[in-house]
């Protein structure tokens, strides 16, 4: 529950003709009475409309032992609640003009109103209005719910992040190897095969990770004035698939079997989630979706060394920062935010988050972690595994062991943060790139390695003799 001063969160659940419908979220006034905490201790009443409407004068409409409904305007609130409560109404929904609803004020002559009084978006009194007007019997009943301090999707959540971020890290040294080199192959072959399978590895350079954070930065600003859902759509079917057994097909050129047999599984996949986006089982595709489109970004672009990491994390880090907490003061309110739940978009969000239901919050509502928010620190981890690969290093004398855990601690103390500022979303990058490029400079300034991470060059490494100096 949030709370400020008089001002507790209200949900209104509908029914028509005993029929549910999708509850509405609404705002109780500073005067009036206290809403029960529980479902089962709330009554179930029937709705009537005020007549008039405004709820300014004494209705022509019998409101006894129901709740009364009133459009906002022409006369103060708690007259509204004055007249329904001298109708022996069991409570009143005042119904704003505009979607933002807010805290209902006491007026200078203040009267003792008993009943509950609370203040619903435009959308949610259409909703009823239009129930009634059809001649259905709508019923409401009113609680004011708390949801529970920490959610048990959040758990599961962090699972499928760091489990993401291992998944990748290691995709191309155990799968990725087993699809290009065969163990009885000459070594020159194999290293040649080795050699190919790179052809589509992108190494970040310090330019191309200011350019890349400059280039998100001017993506999150058109999405936010011009969202528009299918060119966003396009971003998620991507896919890539083995190269060791190819056919030549016209127009494409080669492509592997395992392709050709994939694709239409992927794409009709695809098109399901677009198709039902808006329905309550679409997070998992879409969760699907997004753990494959990661896992193939962190295969197709590495870090090189520390050097391009911490530039690329430094500027993410403040990237984050700024499009949550500071835009607001610029934009009006919080980008990131506002893109994440596609606010300007009629509803739209973009797919770019994993998200998974509440499954303890009478709220409802999803817990959200972005595609950045694995993919940049995954980055550094993904580097670190291939380190402590090219050097021969253990989990416990190398830097891949730390840094995941590094990362899953930061993505908890992200959580903490959503919890203390009462689920204000949170710069996740605030949190895990101290986490992960702090551990790892930290480890390899205490190993002395440090230098020898900055300028690391990959391809050198593995070009250098077993045992070579």
């Amino acid at each position: 529950m949030m709370q400020s001063g008089g001002e507790i969160q209200v949900l209104v659940r509908n029914w028509v003709d005993g029929v549910e419908r999708e509850y509405i979220e609404g705002l109780s006034g500073e005067f009036g009475s206290v809403l029960p905490m529980e479902e089962k201790k709330a009554r179930r009443l029937p709705a009537v409309l005020s007549n008039p409407l405004n709820g300014c004068t004494l209705p022509s409409s019998k409101l006894s032992n129901s709740i009364a409904l009133s459009a906002r305007g022409d006369c103060e609130f708690m007259e509204k609640a004055q007249v329904s409560q001298s109708g022996d109404a069991a409570g009143l929904l005042v119904i704003n003009d505009e979607e933002d609803i807010f805290e209902m004020m006491c007026s200078e002559n203040a009267v003792n109103i008993m009943i509950p009084v609370v203040m619903i978006p435009a959308s949610g009194g259409k909703q009823i209005k239009e129930s009634i007007a059809s001649k259905g019997k709508v019923e409401l009943l009113l609680y004011a719910p708390i949801s529970p301090v920490v959610d048990v999707s959040v758990v599961f959540l962090w699972m499928i992040a760091v489990g993401c971020v291992i998944l990748a890290s290691i995709w191309s040294e155990y799968i990725a190897c087993e699809q290009h080199c065969d163990p009885y192959q000459d070594s020159s072959i194999a290293g040649s095969a080795k050699d190919d399978s790179e052809k589509d590895v992108l190494d970040i350079s310090v330019m191309g990770a200011v350019c890349f954070i400059i280039v998100a930065s001017t993506f999150l600003v058109v999405l936010f004035f011009f969202m528009s859902s299918w060119f966003v759509w396009l971003l998620i079917i991507v896919s890539r698939n083995c190269r060791n057994h190819t056919v030549k097909l016209p127009l494409f050129g080669d492509a592997t079997v395992l392709s050709i047999v994939v694709f239409p599984l992927c794409l009709a996949f695809a098109i399901f989630w677009v198709v039902h986006r808006h329905a309550s089982y679409s997070w998992f595709f879409q969760d699907f979706l997004g753990i494959c489109l990661m896992v193939n970004v962190l295969q197709l672009a590495r870090l090189p060394n520390i050097k391009v990491a911490a530039v690329l994390l430094s500027c993410a880090f403040v990237y984050d920062i700024f499009w949550v907490f500071i835009s607001p003061l610029l934009f009006h309110e919080s980008v990131m935010v506002a893109v994440a739940r596609g606010k300007n978009s009629g509803g739209e969000s973009i797919p770019m988050v994993l998200r998974l239901p509440k499954l303890i919050d009478p709220w409802g509502g999803y817990n959200m972690v972005g595609f950045g928010d694995v993919i940049f620190p995954g980055l550094l981890i993904s580097f670190a595994f291939r380190y402590d690969r090219a050097n021969n290093k253990g989990f416990k004398d190398g830097y891949f062991l730390w840094l995941t855990i590094g990362y899953g601690f930061g993505l908890f103390l992200t959580y903490v943060g959503l919890y203390l500022m009462n689920g204000h979303g949170q710069p996740a990058l605030l949190y895990l790139v101290p986490c992960t490029l702090g551990t790892l400079v930290v480890l390899g300034k205490v190993r002395g390695e440090l230098r020898m991470l900055w300028d690391y060059d990959e391809n050198a490494s593995l070009s250098r003799p077993p045992g070579g100096a």
